[in-house]
């Protein structure tokens, strides 16, 4: 029984979303429809209110793109299987991203990694974030292609120029950024024909971010 539930908890992934239940894939299909949108889109936005499960969601496919092999069978979005993929996952500070993306995916503590999102038999080493207590800097996971995907952890409050730099295939973006740190995650992803994708609740109102996801930048009327 303990070994049971062991492999239950160093497998997450596979108890979202799953084919039947009461919380089948079909009961959310505004979740379904951002994934499958990403078959189609190279930018993306889940605005949507509190706890309603858009970290949850953006951690799932983040998982899937660095696995290779998860994808559900109801997985209509991009699928990275050829080869290991390397992205990034962000937050507004560095405590935010500890306390919520790097514990979706990885799980609460060091102690306990392996008990998120990404199953433990595939994560081949976590660096470490210098000055920031527990956090971690990159995700090393295994593709099933045979090569390593790589997952580095941002905050915003690092800057724009923190930014800039090499391409990346996936960009995960949980809370709303500013618009200038938006544009230079779309230029990483430019030349690897990449995905962007966020995942908040606009706090911030109708800020230029926001905006840029509405039909011709506004509102529409009423």
């Amino acid at each position: 029984m303990q070994a049971l539930l062991d492999r239950q908890q160093q497998n997450r992934i596979k108890q979202w979303f799953p084919l039947e239940g009461p919380v089948s894939y079909d009961k959310y299909p505004r979740h379904m429809d951002f994934f499958q949108a990403g078959a189609q889109y190279r930018e993306r936005c889940f605005i949507a209110a509190n706890r309603i499960g858009k970290t949850v969601s953006g951690a799932y496919e983040t998982s899937c793109h660095l696995l290779g092999d998860m994808y559900p069978k109801w997985w209509e979005g991009r699928r990275f299987v050829q080869r290991a993929i390397t992205g990034w996952a962000c937050g507004r500070t560095n405590e935010t991203t500890r306390d919520i993306i790097q514990k979706t995916l990885l799980g609460p503590t060091r102690s306990q990694w392996g008990t998120g999102m990404i199953p433990k038999d595939r994560i081949v080493n976590v660096t470490n974030r210098q000055g920031v207590s527990e956090m971690a800097d990159t995700i090393y996971v295994k593709h099933s292609s045979g090569g390593t995907s790589a997952l580095g952890l941002k905050s915003y409050q690092q800057g724009r120029e923190s930014f800039e730099g090499t391409a990346k295939d996936i960009i995960w973006l949980d809370e709303e950024p500013d618009i200038s740190i938006y544009n230079e995650c779309l230029i990483r992803t430019a030349t690897t024909n990449g995905l962007v994708y966020l995942t908040f609740t606009p706090l911030q109102g109708l800020s230029e971010t926001v905006l840029s996801f509405m039909p011709g930048g506004k509102l529409p009327e009423q």
